[in-house]
């Protein structure tokens, strides 16, 4: 019970429904990375877990624990072990059974070579098994008798597997919504018209297939690309140097130090030059891991870099909901985000053109500057010559803040209280101090730090945390030690307890043996 419910905790935190990562109100849990994660993670079926521990306002931090980090839901990945705990060697190999027998039955090599077979049949035995989502050779039709075949698969239907593969729809786990037409087909202009040769596709299939088939129709695109995707799926279809099986939450490569040096040799091409990195992660998972994950890529292309060049940065479009604005922002500080709202094929809410809430968004946020990215004035661009950037036709400058302050597209009012701009709908709450919905509750919306307590900080950046996670432990170990004793107190008493009630019993035997043989 006390796994489920740390773990229970953990997935709360990513909660897409809730439009950002939020910290339940009187307690929460928080990820650590880096080198306060000590000792290596062990490893579930998705690459190395993520650390976790469980924080409450103005108390000490909770026991530490690992849990996958891709999955925040038990059901789909039920991993759980306390960071201290000794795991005994029998655990582990269980453990090691389960990891190999959830990874897919055939190699990206041994998929490759089945492609180029699938390749050399004739239009009419080209067969894809919907069930199993498996392109099918002729000797294995037989198994597949029954299920969902989708035949005759051109060689279009192979250049966009996006189409042709069930997009996974478990929004806790690893949801595919891809990019509508449009939208990708913006992407790569932009690309095209800021000069990148080389795209590294994270998390981004439609655009990579798109990439490749320009290139197929185009003897001269210059514009490669390479898929880094936890979408095992794929390997159907791409050859190793063009997909690698990556988990992007904690920057694992499933095909090991060969993957990673694909991956490596990419971003080093012409010197790091002309290359960018395109993300769409799940709008559910963390930020912090994502972050700690394109740091890790970002210090890859750096290695080729030359000292004179330490400063420059690797062009990134990371596209996320503009609700994250703050969370990227603590993490990439130089980013900024673009008013183009993104929509995808598959998902009910996220479409373009769409008004007030039920309008996309998801936007991009870059390390580009703004002033270079051109937006299309045909579908509600404008140019702000003040902000020198494209916007949203309905995010109209605000004189008092110099800027266009608007981050939904609609036109958003000045406050002189809180002295900023705020959405349409919110009014200026006395008891918060701040504007806010109408009607909501004022006590949930004082934030405070889980350390100290205090307002306009967090816990990751508290002053007082290296202190508080001393006392904390110190604390604990005389905890620990108090307990220790008291369960050696109980275990004492039970044993002279039990002593004595054992020489009494004995007693009164020898006492009745005595009367009956007196008799």
């Amino acid at each position: 019970m006390a796994a489920s419910a740390e773990r229970g905790l953990a997935i709360d935190m990513g909660d897409a429904a809730a439009g950002s990562e939020r910290t339940l109100r009187g307690s929460g849990v928080a990820v650590v990375l880096g080198q306060e994660a000590g000792r290596p993670a062990p490893c579930c079926p998705h690459g190395p877990t993520l650390l976790f521990v469980k924080v409450s306002q103005g108390k000490e931090e909770g026991r530490r624990f690992y849990a996958c980090s891709a999955c925040r839901d038990r059901k789909d990945c039920n991993f759980f072990q306390w960071e201290n705990e000794k795991v005994l060697e029998g655990r582990l190999s269980a453990r090691e059974g389960v990891n190999r027998s959830c990874q897919p039955s055939l190699s990206h090599r041994q998929n490759v070579e089945r492609f180029k077979q699938f390749g050399l049949l004739p239009l009419s035995k080209r067969k894809f098994c919907q069930e199993c989502q498996q392109l099918l050779l002729p000797m294995e039709w037989g198994k597949h008798s029954g299920h969902q075949i989708l035949s005759d698969l051109s060689i279009a239907h192979l250049q966009r597997p996006s189409q042709l593969l069930c997009p996974l729809k478990n929004k806790k786990t690893n949801a595919q919504y891809l990019f509508a037409d449009r939208s990708c087909q913006f992407l790569l202009d932009l690309i095209i018209a800021l000069g990148f040769k080389r795209v590294l596709c994270v998390g981004t299939p439609r655009l990579h297939e798109l990439i490749r088939l320009k290139a197929s129709r185009e003897q001269e695109s210059s514009v490669k690309s390479l898929l880094l995707d936890i979408d095992f799926r794929y390997s159907q279809f791409y050859t190793e140097e063009d997909f690698c099986h990556y988990n992007m939450f904690n920057h694992y490569f499933f095909g090991g130090e060969a993957a990673h040096e694909i991956c490596r040799k990419f971003l080093h091409q012409e010197k790091g030059e002309g290359v960018i990195l395109v993300t769409d992660p799940p709008f559910g998972g963390l930020v912090e891991p994502l972050a700690f994950s394109f740091k890790k890529l970002i210090a890859t292309w750096r290695e080729i870099q030359e000292e004179d060049h330490s400063s420059k940065e690797l062009p990134i479009f990371w596209i996320f909901p503009y609700f994250f604005e703050s969370r990227i922002l603590e993490f990439f500080p130089s980013f900024s985000m673009m008013d183009y709202q993104v929509d995808y094929d598959n998902h009910a809410l996220y479409k373009h053109g769409k008004t007030g809430r039920k309008q996309s968004p998801v936007r991009i946020f870059t390390n580009i500057s703004p002033s270079m990215i051109v937006l299309p004035v045909e579908e509600g661009y404008r140019f702000c010559s003040v902000c020198q950037r494209y916007v949203s036709s309905g995010n109209q400058h605000c004189e008092i803040c110099n800027s266009c302050t608007s981050k939904d597209g609609r036109r958003w009012k000045h406050c002189f209280l809180c002295k900023k701009c705020v959405k349409p709908s919110w009014i200026h709450c006395n008891t918060c101090n701040r504007c806010a919905l109408q009607g909501h509750t004022c006590e949930s919306a004082k934030a405070v730090c889980f350390i100290c307590s205090g307002a306009g900080h967090k816990r990751s950046t508290c002053p007082n945390l290296s202190v508080t996670e001393r006392a904390g432990k110190a604390d604990r170990n005389h905890r620990l030690k108090k307990n220790k004793k008291i369960k050696m107190d109980i275990v004492k008493r039970s044993y002279v307890k039990h002593a004595t009630f054992s020489r009494k019993k004995i007693k009164n035997k020898k006492k009745k043996n005595k009367n009956t043989l007196a008799c």
